[in-house]
């Protein structure tokens, strides 16, 4: 149950004509500040962060302080009812707070604020900038070049920044009403009006679902409340020309800490409070995100592909990676899921984990946007977020807890894959060939049931290493089975067939292609995990979704993952380590524990989380000890529960090794 606010007294209660005429403007702009985040406002905030987005919206900028108030440790929900009451309290960003909180930055009051100041104020409070981050601001508004913003300079530059603040939330009111009156239109909208493609199969085109669930998860919208790091109008383009940037690490953030008006409510570093994490069984917890309710009317785009244990490298994880290229602005709503297939995907205790980390292309490097972290009722990895037209990288993600390379010793005696019949002939064994229909399956991207050239050549480049030649697909074209210029079930293994033959009934490209795939000895699929992804946009008919690669995630997604967890999750100093930092971040189905090293020497750190309960890690043992270089930040731990039906608490204790 919600842990309701205290209603207004019923002296407040009693007001006059034009207090009244104030207070339905009030709920109006409340209104429209919720439904520019949720569909309905019979949904819930389901967390502290999507309180923090909601009220950004509202064109409030809370601080951690403030959320603490409203958001305690035995708070499950808030409702609109209380979102109100939380807007009465808190006023709106004013000018003056804005005034009052830049004032502070000049730390010695002598009139200037220098490089030294502004940097030792933005990289020991809240959310840590670079020096070059903080010079590049100062050399935007320091006209005489004198690396100092004095009073004639701080002047000008404070009063183009409050109006452009103030714009900025005015413009996220419009928009926000906008948007509700959008939501109403579409509700009143008869039943038997069309809806846009009807009459389009399911690939690439619109589909026809329907959701029972009433939850809905909260999305980043253009507009919100700019911290001192994101110091553009969102409205306008990026110097890259790639549009607005929607880096977690500056808009929607959670009591922005680099914000103007947070500076007093900072936190400073402290040790973390020894609490345990304590979460519900997976299973068991009602979705906090749900489909859409007009998702039928949304166009729908997919594909499937594959993670792969790559043992020629140690082990890593690749998968295929995506673009996503949106011709217009729109809503999305993106869902990723383990795909049964075989063996694959699934193990005893539960799914294995999946994710998607949406990623801005920009001219020299991607932006991380925002990633699945809830799991829905259907198991369903899911993310629902505005995003602005252009092209972005989709890169999907597993921890590694359920996935990972397994040891000779469990696998049972090799199986045959090919035998002689009567008349010599060589022939595929039937549990051969029922490996080569699950591969067929995990290789036909585009889920149409054939195997066009490009999904041929993905396959392809994951069991040799190369693309398909022109004159290669002139002999598939030539001697199998083909439907509509794309191969069949049948014409796939019959050029496994003709492999066998070719070779003398030698088997060991066969096996190449076999543990390629992820499958061991015995045929068990259980070293690779086949997915499938789903994209749906609701105001962009022309969305994309291409296959661009199939490389190993660490590559594309190590940066991304500190990133969010630095972003959202609870951060802590280790003692006596005063550039050292821990933070953990606990979601859903899968925690993430991450080591930031700021000073200039390589640490040893041990992360002991063997007091959790009912856990596993990636790193196979709980008690894990890393080195981290000097000025990097690493992943220590991945966690999810060992038994997904059963609580899990999360524990973790570092210390320093000398």
């Amino acid at each position: 149950m919600s842990r309701r606010l205290s209603r207004p007294s019923s002296a407040a209660s009693h007001r006059s004509s034009g207090s009244s005429a104030h207070d339905s403007e009030f709920k109006v702009e409340c209104k429209a500040a919720y439904l520019s985040v949720y569909d309905d406002l019979k949904d819930v905030i389901s967390s502290e962060y999507d309180l923090s987005a909601v009220l950004q919206q509202s064109g409030r900028n809370p601080t951690r302080k403030i959320l603490a108030k409203y958001w305690t440790d035995e708070t499950d929900y808030l409702t609109f009812d209380d979102f109100v009451n939380i807007c009465r309290r808190e006023h709106a960003t004013t000018t003056d707070d804005l005034m009052k909180a830049f004032r502070k930055i000049d730390i010695n009051g002598d009139g200037y604020i220098s490089l030294d100041e502004l940097f030792r104020m933005l990289t020991t409070r809240g959310e840590k900038m670079t020096r070059d981050e903080v010079q590049c601001m100062i050399d935007e508004v320091d006209e005489n070049r004198d690396g100092k913003l004095d009073y004639g300079e701080r002047i000008l530059y404070y009063s183009e920044f409050c109006n452009m603040l103030m714009s900025t939330t005015d413009e996220c009111k419009k928009m926000s009403m906008k948007m509700m009156e959008k939501k109403e239109r579409k509700k009143k909208r008869p039943s038997n009006t069309p809806r846009r493609g009807d009459d389009e199969n399911i690939h690439g085109s619109r589909t026809s679902l329907r959701s029972n669930a009433s939850v809905k998860q909260p999305q980043e919208k253009p507009g919100s409340l700019l911290s001192l790091r994101s110091n553009r109008n969102p409205h306008t383009e990026e110097a890259d020309g790639q549009g607005p940037s929607h880096s977690l690490r500056s808009v929607g953030r959670t009591g922005s800490k680099s914000s103007l008006i947070s500076i007093d409510d900072m936190p400073r570093p402290s040790p973390r409070v020894k609490k345990d994490k304590v979460r519900t069984p997976v299973g068991s917890r009602s979705a906090k995100v749900s489909e859409p309710s007009n998702l039928r009317d949304w166009t729908h785009t997919s594909s499937k592909g594959c993670f792969f244990i790559d043992a020629d490298e140690g082990g890593q994880i690749i998968s295929h990676q995506y673009t996503l290229d949106l011709a217009d602005d729109t809503n999305v709503f993106i869902t990723m899921q383990p795909n049964r297939i075989g063996d694959a995907g699934f193990t005893d205790d539960g799914p294995v984990d999946t994710a998607i980390y949406v990623l801005r292309e920009g001219s020299s490097s991607n932006k991380i946007v925002t990633f699945t972290e809830q799991r829905d009722s259907k198991g369903r990895y899911c993310v629902r977020c505005d995003l602005s037209a252009g092209r972005y990288k989709l890169v999907p993600f597993t921890t590694g807890c359920r996935l990972y390379e397994r040891s000779a010793g469990r696998e049972t005696k090799e199986v045959k894959l090919i035998k002689q019949d009567k008349e010599d002939k060589i022939v595929l064994s039937k549990t051969f060939k029922k490996a080569l229909e699950d591969i067929f399956d995990m290789a036909d991207l585009d889920g149409n049931g054939l195997l066009s050239r490009e999904d041929f050549n993905w396959y392809n480049i994951r069991t040799s290493g190369e693309e398909v030649a022109d004159d290669e697909w002139d002999v598939v074209e030539g001697n199998i089975e083909l439907e509509r210029g794309e191969i069949t079930k049948t014409g796939f293994i019959h050029l496994n067939q003709m492999e066998a033959e070719d070779n003398d009934g030698d088997t060991d490209d066969l096996w190449v292609t076999l543990t390629s795939m992820g499958f061991n000895k015995s045929l068990v699929l259980n070293q690779a995990c086949p997915f499938k992804l789903d994209v749906y946009t609701e105001d962009c008919r022309d969305a994309s979704l291409e296959v661009m690669g199939l490389e190993a995630q660490a590559v594309m997604l190590e940066d991304a993952v500190c990133e969010t967890v630095t972003a959202k999750g609870e951060v802590s100093k280790v003692k006596g380590m005063k550039d050292l930092s821990v933070y953990t971040y606990i979601g859903d189905a899968r925690a993430t524990v991450v080591v930031e090293n700021q000073s200039y020497s390589k640490i040893r750190i041990q992360l002991d989380c063997s007091r959790s309960k009912n856990v596993v890690s990636n790193q196979r043992d709980l008690n894990y000890t890393l080195t981290v270089p000097s000025n990097t930040t690493v992943v220590g731990h991945h966690l999810i529960p060992r038994d997904e039906k059963a609580e899990w608490i999360v524990r973790c204790q570092e210390s320093i090794l000398r």
